[in-house]
């Protein structure tokens, strides 16, 4: 970013610091609308406007990383589609994941040196589900950082810039690890308070595609958005779980006597079987709430088609006017950071 889509000679001090501006300054209209913008898309807006004025855009790295930005959505949204639709259900009957009173991990303190185990109403589907939660996290981190870490300081990187390559990285680490221990504690518990309805199995698939795309992404050097990406992955397991009522041949050619039911990622909080309770979702963790008790025998999975609109649960998350508005809220902010920043440096600079 400090040195492709425009030359790097281009972010002198001042430069770098009105794409900085710009940049926030859109991110902070889109927050204000409480829609959270691509901090991506809305950061090479900024560069963009400084190469349009300058006349130095690469117009061709532009095409490409345009592209990605559509295609990579798509390709999120059909594995979502895919997986909901025909693996999830097998997913959620074998990977547990389990609320205790007590703490998963525990220390025995009756000797000297404390011996941690693992508590002992943990079954072994537990152990399997807490190890996936630890692992696939500390991979949507890196996938994170691996993305926002040029955001942050790709302005002030380069020889036009005031700092190198591994001055911003570790100016990026620091910031990201201030952020994590004070601000950070609160939008944890925001974000846990109001994804209440999305369980950690969906949670963990999303954050496995979503991470996975923006890692390969950012290895061909190309700023993408994990906000699109695991929203587009959320919507295809919420759509895919809930077309688990009908065969492909009855979603071609609907029939005025099919039920309808609404589609909405609301239908990945199933339960295994008509008796058998929901997994906890990421709200009932944030909030703890303790999960249900869960049946001693293994559920049988309905076939596709077989499944009814009862056994889909009918909370919802995605709103489709809700969805409207993020979407033309992720066009919209970039485009802010072009419009604000041309001008600037086109009559000012």
């Amino acid at each position: 970013m400090s040195s492709s889509i425009v030359p790097a000679i281009q972010f002198t001090p001042v430069a770098s610091i009105i794409v900085l501006f710009f940049t926030g300054a859109s991110l902070l209209i889109s927050n204000l609308y409480g829609v959270p913008a691509s901090t991506s898309m809305t950061a090479v807006g900024a560069i963009v406007g400084l190469g349009l004025a300058t006349g130095t855009l690469n117009q061709a790295l532009m095409f490409v990383i345009v592209s990605a930005w559509i295609v990579s959505p798509l390709v999120c949204l059909t594995l979502g589609v895919v997986i909901g639709r025909y693996v999830y259900p097998y997913l959620d009957r074998y990977v547990a994941f389990t609320t205790f009173n007590l703490q998963f991990i525990q220390f025995d303190r009756s000797s000297t040196v404390p011996r941690p185990f693992i508590n002992p109403n943990a079954s072994p589907q537990d152990v399997v589900g807490s190890l996936l939660v630890v692992l696939i996290g500390c991979y949507m981190a890196f996938s994170a950082g691996a993305s926002n870490a040029a955001n942050a300081v790709a302005p002030l990187v380069g020889p036009g810039g005031s700092l190198t390559v591994n001055q911003g990285v570790l100016l990026a680490v620091g910031a990201f690890a201030l952020g994590s221990f004070t601000i950070a504690r609160r939008t944890l518990e925001t974000v846990g308070d109001d994804i209440t309805e999305l369980p950690i199995l969906a949670s963990l698939i999303v954050s496995v595609i979503g991470g996975t795309v923006i890692t390969a992404l950012s290895s061909f050097g190309i700023p993408a958005s994990l906000a699109v990406s695991t929203t587009s992955t959320i919507i295809g397991l919420g759509w895919g779980r809930a077309s688990r009522i009908s065969t492909l041949a009855e979603l071609v050619t609907p029939t005025p006597d099919r039920p309808d039911v609404a589609v909405s990622t609301g239908a990945l909080v199933t339960s295994r079987a008509e008796d058998a309770p929901a997994g906890p979702t990421i709200g009932d963790v944030a909030r703890g709430e303790e999960s249900a008790e869960k049946p001693d025998e293994t559920p049988n999975i309905p076939d596709i088609g077989a499944e009814g609109p009862a056994d889909i649960d009918q909370r919802s998350l995605f709103d489709p006017a809700a969805a409207k508005r993020i979407v033309t809220m992720w066009v919209l902010t970039p485009s802010l950071a072009i419009i604000g920043s041309y001008p600037v440096f086109a009559f000012l600079l």
